[in-house]
């Protein structure tokens, strides 16, 4: 073999192994990418927040899930502003522009619980000052009323009862929202149920309608540990807005059932009516209602009540049931 053919298998045998070797390190160097981008979006994904990164010809060229379930928001960003607020399918995003490199880095943060927190507060505050406003002529009033009631001769009864019934729920009012307001403390003492039942007869007996309804109660036997005064409100708050649903309901004739049970070391109560269908959403919300009477707070404040006494409450909707569990 001349000098020659030796040099140029050499050369070869050299090109072949850095070939491999190139190869190898291609192959590493994808690796390492793919394992960046895997890295990357790992990031991405774990935002709390919504991300696009969009070229300069407005291709979407990364997102995350969130993003991809929103897409729609894009077309109402003004991409000129860096910071903005955009309501969306029933919530709010704030909205912060960034530039890197070619592209434009976008991230809608969803803001509608801070929104709706600091509207509430906002609300509670004036919400109690004007229970307070309110209470004391009501208590004048509920006094007069009371006095009137001694002297008033027969046929005209009725019509302060009626007077007193419209008292009673707006004192109702009024301390449904102070204790929103104030925050709800528990004095959780053993009391039996029946006990409870009484009471929510008697305010069923203080609240005003005008259909023929029929009030069923079963199980309310043996005993409970709560505090029976904030249970009363909760479960009257219940009864109240089954009533006010059967009076919106096109039927002369309704029916209010309440059923106890004890399961699985925990106390069950099932609440349901006949009258119109729940709304879809939000019916724990404060101040929000749909009903054509209330103020929207007793669902709330219910739910709040229930909590603390580290309860639950739930809602099915076909058929129409609420059931509260306390342990």
């Amino acid at each position: 073999m001349s000098d020659k053919t030796k040099s140029i298998e050499d050369g070869l045998k050299s090109l072949i192994e850095q070939t491999y070797l190139i190869e190898k390190e291609y192959k590493i160097l994808g690796e390492s990418y793919a394992n960046l981008q895997k890295f990357t979006q790992g990031i991405v994904e774990s935002l709390g927040a919504s991300l696009w990164a969009i070229s300069t010809d407005g291709e979407v060229v990364l997102s995350n899930d969130k993003a991809k379930q929103i897409m729609g928001i894009l077309d109402k960003i003004n991409m000129q502003k860096s910071t903005q607020e955009i309501e969306f399918d029933n919530r709010v995003y704030a909205i912060k522009i960034t530039h890197s490199m070619k592209n434009q880095i976008i991230l809608a943060t969803d803001i509608t619980d801070e929104k709706r927190a600091a509207r509430l507060v906002s609300m509670g505050a004036v919400a109690a000052h004007l229970s307070h406003e309110i209470r004391n002529p009501i208590g004048s009033i509920s006094l007069l009323t009371s006095t009137l009631l001694k002297r008033i001769d027969e046929k005209n009864r009725p019509l302060i009862l009626e007077i007193q019934k419209a008292i009673y729920r707006v004192e109702r009012i009024i301390k449904a929202t102070l204790l929103f307001t104030k925050g709800v403390h528990i004095k959780a003492v053993e009391f039996k149920l029946e006990n409870l039942e009484i009471l929510c007869r008697e305010a069923i007996n203080q609240y005003a309608f005008s259909k023929e309804i029929e009030f069923k109660f079963s199980g309310f036997d043996g005993a409970i540990c709560g505090d029976i005064d904030l249970l009363d409100l909760v479960f009257s708050n219940f009864i109240f807005n089954a009533i006010d649903a059967i009076e919106e309901s096109d039927d002369e004739i309704g029916s209010v059932s309440l059923e106890h049970k004890f399961e699985n070391g925990s106390h069950h109560f099932y609440i349901s009516d006949s009258g119109v269908k729940l709304p879809s959403d939000a019916i724990f919300e404060p101040f929000k209602t749909t009903k054509l009477k209330g103020n929207g707070l007793g669902l709330a404040l219910s739910l709040e009540i229930i909590n603390a006494h580290k309860g639950s409450v739930s809602v099915q909707s076909e058929p129409k049931i609420f059931t509260i569990t306390i342990p």
